[in-house]
């Protein structure tokens, strides 16, 4: 009998160690096959080119002496390879925790393939690489709203007043377009800044991102949450009344809160937003699911200062249920099963951003299998 067939897929851009440690550690299941993702898929998903070609990609993976054989996928979206995935019936599917998805694991599940997660291993003595980490560009941060996200937009705060809390993350990960991540936002941000968030006054910063971001005319406001979460570092609490602007910042940069978020946050990847996707349809705005928002996002701040996981958990997930009573949109039958596999096993749970897809944020005293953990911005 042969050896067993291993599949990977990704992009493998500017290939580095971490990349052949990464095809290394899979091939010691059996003969490595590489699926590689074209350049119009990877602008799809990452809303940028790549810096080498997938003819040039592939020539690249091919000479590794790991490498069985390569190609490039001819689908598109996270599951580009669903063709050649069928067509090459592989014993084992190899992924990096973050290139672990739901949709991935049920495709194997359904074909009868193992799955296997694997840890971000170095070879040896060598530093951790990533793409990600290469990319100058990439030092701007993330966003994760935590709780009361659509209050820092006045068709909703206008019913009831209320905080939104959101933590500015590190880019450990490339986070996928259109995946509540304020990733649109972080593109501004790029061509207003290029490398880093500048020096100086960051609430001003934060400002000209928004307004950058939404110049007179625009038809659908981004929340400033989007702008303040980016250039604001640690955790913050930004007061909602009616309008675009906050009326108060508060801010907390304390070591010992942001390790203990850093501890019991676990980001689950699902898939970015469709661009067809129109999360204000059949909205239920009200000064009832409005206030519930409010009322959860403010327990939710004192559950963090108090670090009381158990209530932080509870109150994330009804700063959630409110969000979703007013745009149920924001989820589907797919998302709803995500969350019920973990619901048992986790204190609470939402979406990154407030539009549905991208991550399962979750709170959890114990590990997440498969999910990504984050650093805060200090």
């Amino acid at each position: 009998m042969g050896n067993k067939k291993v599949f990977v897929s990704g992009c493998y851009d500017m290939l580095h160690s971490g990349h052949v440690a990464f095809f290394e550690e899979a091939a010691r299941y059996g003969d490595l096959y590489v699926g590689i993702g074209s350049d119009k898929t990877i602008f799809e998903l990452k809303a940028r080119k790549t810096v080498n070609t997938d003819a040039e990609r592939l020539y690249m993976v091919k000479a590794l002496r790991v490498v069985k054989d390569a190609w490039i996928n001819s689908g598109s979206g996270l599951l580009d390879f669903e063709k050649e995935l069928r067509e090459l019936k592989p014993d084992i599917f190899f992924v990096n925790t973050d290139g672990n998805t739901p949709l991935k694991a049920q495709l194997c599940k359904e074909l009868g393939i193992e799955y296997i997660v694997s840890k971000r291993i170095p070879h040896g003595t060598l530093p951790v690489r990533s793409t990600t980490m290469l990319r100058k560009e990439c030092r701007i941060p993330y966003r994760i709203d935590l709780a009361g996200g659509w209050l820092d937009q006045p068709y909703v705060s206008k019913y009831y007043p209320g905080p939104v809390l959101t933590i500015c993350i590190e880019p450990d990960y490339e986070f996928n377009d259109r995946s509540g991540m304020s990733t649109s936002s972080r593109k501004k941000a790029i061509e207003l800044w290029q490398t880093d968030i500048p020096e100086g006054d960051k609430e001003k910063l934060a400002k000209t991102l928004f307004c950058y971001e939404n110049p007179p005319g625009t038809p659908y406001v981004s929340g400033s949450q989007d702008a303040l979460g980016i250039v604001m570092p640690g955790l913050n609490k930004y007061e909602y009344n009616g309008d675009y602007w906050p009326e108060s910042i508060e801010s907390n940069l304390d070591s010992d809160i942001l390790e203990w978020l850093e501890k019991y946050i676990w980001l689950v990847p699902l898939y970015p937003r469709g661009q067809s996707y129109n999360v204000l349809a059949d909205t239920h705005i009200d000064a009832v699911s409005a206030k519930a928002l409010s009322d959860a996002a403010r327990c939710c701040w004192d559950a963090i200062l108090n670090k009381d996981l158990q209530n932080f958990g509870v109150q994330v997930k009804a700063s959630f249920d409110a969000q979703i009573a007013m745009f149920p949109n924001m989820v589907n039958d797919d998302i709803l099963a995500q969350i019920e596999e973990y619901r048992d096993s986790v204190l609470g749970w939402k979406l990154s951003g407030a539009g549905g897809g991208g991550y399962l944020t979750f709170i959890s005293e114990k590990p997440v299998e498969h999910a990504l953990q984050i650093r805060i911005r200090r």
